[in-house]
């Protein structure tokens, strides 16, 4: 449901947008001043303000002007009784969406409350989508070991020397590996990305260099490698301890003379391109054990960069908790949730065996699961769905922990009942952002809608009056 705040000295006019506005089912708060509702702005997630230009204390332009200021993208409905086409052109210049004149047509009032909250939609949409398509987020936490690892990626980036990166699963070695290319002279081209353990060993060559049509069975064109796709720029080899000898002397040949043949091919071809690679294995153990060339370690290894344990860095979990809040309750549409004292000290407390990357599912887990804010309680609850949390490890409160654990706990009589009340909270947070639009709820969870009614029926959902 849409948020709506009115700002208009006339009780007449408010009283009625108001009445229209909430027939349409609209939230409504109104203010008879731009002071008082700068405030409600600062305070609440409006989707949509209308805004009197003529007023005491402080005019709309003012207001449009202030509210700018605090949030861009909140979209402005100016209204006047003295409209103007310049009165017009001014709001708009200003960043209004459009402009109402007094008394306002009923019709025409409510398209243009429609088209500006579809705007701010957009809008919205707009900037998640831009950032999903722009991978590169900041390396967040300013503990003593990422502060040097940031150090180390603004000396390294603007030179061609190659990396090695190493780390745990989750630790955010692949972030490491894209600020260096974002900060190096090659930043214009490409940034290719290679996961060596995802690739078969039969075909990881013919993924690095290509191949010609016809040089194996399955070889009915022509292909282009990763090495001739990043030319001019960046080759990103993650999880390169996992790579086959074979190919391992595929690519240190490449190093050594920047050159490579396609499988099958007879021609050289010239390749530019600065290689990183990252592992969370260890390479010197993996040689010893005849798994990995020490030759194209050393090649590879000029610097290394080592992304400490989440464990290790446990005062920098605040900061990147509270961005994971605002990207993922920006990503859903919602009012950004706080998670008080207790509950980020419950967070420090987990072993994170998943590292970063456990640390963002279980944020989303606990934006989904947990009212306004979040505690304690919910950390305990639905930080870990297996149950198998354990708070507080290696510390005083472990016992404590544990011990509320096993009371947030208590009103599940079964594994069932839990997973009901998760499945009941998860479609209920669903429907309520989608309105209860129901069909589009369906598609936004992918199940059939005759399933969706089936759940609403089963655990008694109701739209809220």
């Amino acid at each position: 449901m849409a948020k709506l705040l009115i700002i208009d000295d006339e009780r007449a006019i408010r009283s009625t947008l108001r009445e229209i506005l909430e027939y349409e089912s609209y939230e409504v708060d109104d203010i008879d001043n731009g002071i008082d509702g700068l405030e409600l702005i600062k305070k609440n997630n409006y989707d949509l303000v209308l805004c009197d230009i003529k007023m005491n204390k402080m005019d709309g332009m003012e207001v449009l002007e202030n509210a700018q200021i605090l949030k861009p993208d909140l979209p402005f409905i100016m209204i006047s009784g003295h409209g103007t086409v310049e009165t017009a052109i001014e709001a708009s210049k200003k960043g209004a969406f459009d402009f109402v004149s007094k008394p306002p047509d009923l019709n025409r009032l409510l398209i243009t409350v429609r088209n500006a909250l579809d705007r701010g939609n957009l809008v919205t949409e707009t900037k998640v989508l831009k950032r999903k398509v722009s991978k590169t987020r900041h390396i967040l936490g300013e503990s003593d070991s990422i502060s040097k690892i940031k150090e180390t990626i603004d000396r390294v980036a603007p030179t061609e020397a190659r990396v090695l990166i190493t780390g745990a699963n989750g630790s955010g070695k692949e972030l490491v590996a894209r600020w260096i290319h974002e900060k190096s002279n090659r930043a214009e081209n490409p940034l290719i990305e290679v996961n060596c353990a995802a690739i078969p060993s039969e075909l990881i060559e013919s993924e690095l260099f290509g191949h010609e049509k016809g040089s194996f069975t399955s070889a009915v064109k022509q292909r282009i490698g990763k090495f001739e796709l990043a030319n001019g720029g960046t080759l990103f080899l993650d999880e390169i301890g996992d790579m086959s000898l074979s190919a391992q002397a595929k690519v240190l040949r490449a190093l050594q003379e920047h050159k490579i043949t396609r499988v099958g091919g007879e021609k050289e071809l010239d390749v530019n391109v600065r290689v990183l690679a990252a592992t969370n294995k260890d390479l010197l153990k993996e040689i010893e054990e005849g798994n990995f060339r020490m030759d194209l370690y050393h090649r590879l290894n000029v610097i290394n960069i080592h992304v400490p344990h989440l464990t290790e860095r446990t005062d920098d979990i605040p900061v990147i908790a509270q961005q994971f809040l605002e990207e993922i309750c920006g990503d859903y549409g919602m009012p950004v949730k706080k998670i008080n004292d207790n509950a980020m000290e419950a967070l420090k407390g987990l072993p994170w065996t998943g590292n970063v990357r456990e640390l963002h599912n279980m944020i989303e887990r606990l934006i989904i699961l947990s009212d306004k804010s979040i505690t304690e309680n919910d950390v305990i609850a639905f930080a870990n769905p297996t149950g198998g949390t354990n708070i507080g490890t290696g510390n005083s409160n472990g016992a404590a922990a544990n011990s509320g654990a096993t009371v947030a706990y208590e009103k599940f009589s079964n594994f069932q009942d839990y997973k009901d009340y998760a499945e009941k909270e998860f479609i209920k947070f669903k429907l309520e952002k989608n309105n209860w639009n129901v069909s589009k709820t369906a598609d936004d969870i992918e199940i059939q809608r005759s399933h969706l009614y089936s759940k609403i029926e089963k655990f008694g959902l109701k739209r809220a009056e």
